[in-house]
């Protein structure tokens, strides 16, 4: 008998220090950030071509948060840029894997966003001198890539203890439109904050939908647009290391009827940390320190004739056929559900994406993530004689009809694969 007990007594040890080594653990969170002007005169993105920036206004940032417990981690990363390209973030992968390698954090699970400033370098291609040659400089790109690595690597070092808490608001209400579908429209803002145990801030996560777009194609000078106004006002409000993780703007989800300055664009964005900090004063503890990633590299349909020529010309740099390979993300931390969709997707994406999401938690849509594919629109856009606003420049700058679809396929498939774990 007694052999029995002393049996059990070590079955049950063994099950629980198995248990516990499964367990995931206290959540580790560092942040960093780093300026990514350019250092010389380049082709600004957005509007139209040749147009070439004559100085800096305000600082285009890097910034990164990476999360981790004792069985994952991730880093989440913004870019003050009009959309980085998958082979671009592609790019950054490799190069965070010769500092960080494979057996110390997994570089497939680094998220990148663009905030999709129109007055910042074009690194995509077709705002060059003329639709004949590119607006990309690869010197331009190699610092990008270079510098966002060397931030992960940062942010990773920087890891510490963190306590994870969020709160949900509205904003833009007479001044946020869908100018194509004024009914369609997503203004809630999520947040998400890391702090130290004693209440410092190390990193916020805040996601909403606008364009950056209070700067005008008559401005050459660098900005972030409003977030450089929702930077400096976040590092007021709470310091730290403050991310803006853009929403879905497709259908042109843009400021209207404001005036178009800086002054403006600063005053909007410190508003919206306002707003965000007013919110953070009644958040609430986020739930659980578990991590999850799930991803899925696929062909994305592509039926725009102009996006393979200017392929074929070089304009733009990846391959574009009847397809172009692309990602999606999904991933939770705790009780928040994160979910990418790579370009400017039509506000219905957003609801549909979050409707997914079984959490209890806050949701993020994260645009422009992993890739920017232009306007992935819904099918009313596609139909002859189409009654929404600008839906022939739209179209004319969207993968296809079949984008919206297909993505939303593969969010589906990688939902679903969240659910079974």
């Amino acid at each position: 008998m007694r052999k029995m007990f002393l049996f059990i007594i070590f079955l049950f040890g063994t099950t629980l220090l198995a248990a516990q080594n499964n367990a995931p653990g206290r959540l580790l969170v560092g942040a960093a950030e780093a300026v990514i002007n350019p250092d010389s005169e380049s082709f600004l993105a957005g509007y139209d071509q040749n147009r070439r920036s004559t100085g800096v206004h305000d600082n285009l940032f890097v910034k990164a948060v990476v999360v981790s417990n004792k069985l994952n981690a991730l880093a989440l990363v913004t870019i003050d840029c009009i959309g980085l390209p998958y082979p671009v973030v592609q790019q950054i992968r490799d190069a965070v894997e010769l500092k960080l390698p494979p057996g110390v954090f997994n570089a497939g699970q680094i998220i990148v966003s663009s905030t999709h400033t129109h007055s910042g370098p074009d690194v995509i291609g077709i705002w060059g001198k003329d639709m004949a040659h590119t607006g990309t400089d690869s010197a331009y790109i190699g610092f990008l890539v270079k510098t966002t690595a060397e931030v992960i690597e940062k942010a990773w070092k920087r890891r510490q203890q963190a306590v994870a808490k969020y709160a949900d608001t509205v904003f833009g209400e007479g001044w946020v439109e869908n100018v194509s579908d004024s009914l369609e429209i997503d203004r809630s803002v999520t947040t998400v904050q890391f702090t130290a145990p004693g209440g410092k801030n190390i990193a916020t996560l805040t996601n909403f939908a606008c364009h950056p777009t209070f700067l005008g194609r008559e401005n050459t000078l660098v900005s972030a647009d409003f977030p450089s106004g929702f930077y400096k006002q976040m590092k007021k409000g709470v310091g730290g290391i403050n991310l803006y993780v853009q929403g879905a703007i497709g259908g042109w989800v843009q400021p209207e009827k404001v005036a178009r300055t800086f002054e403006e664009a600063e005053k909007k964005g410190a508003a919206l940390a306002t707003a965000v900090t007013g919110a953070l004063k009644q958040a609430k503890k986020l739930e659980g320190t578990g991590i999850s990633f799930a991803s899925r590299r696929f062909e994305m349909p592509v039926s725009n004739n102009g996006f393979k020529q200017m392929t074929a010309a070089g304009i733009i740099k990846r391959d574009i056929s009847d397809g172009t390979p692309t990602e999606i993300a999904w991933f939770t931390i705790g009780n928040a559900a994160f979910a990418t969709h790579p370009g400017e997707t039509s506000p219905l994406y957003a609801f549909a994406t979050k409707k997914l999401m079984t959490n209890k938690g806050p949701k993020f849509v994260i645009g422009l993530g992993q890739d920017e594919l232009g306007y992935i629109l819904k099918p009313d856009f596609f139909e002859p004689g189409a009654k929404l606003h600008a839906a022939p420049y739209l179209t004319g700058m969207s993968p296809g009809e079949q984008a919206g679809s297909a993505m939303l396929q593969v969010l589906t498939e990688l939902a679903e694969q969240n659910e079974g774990k």
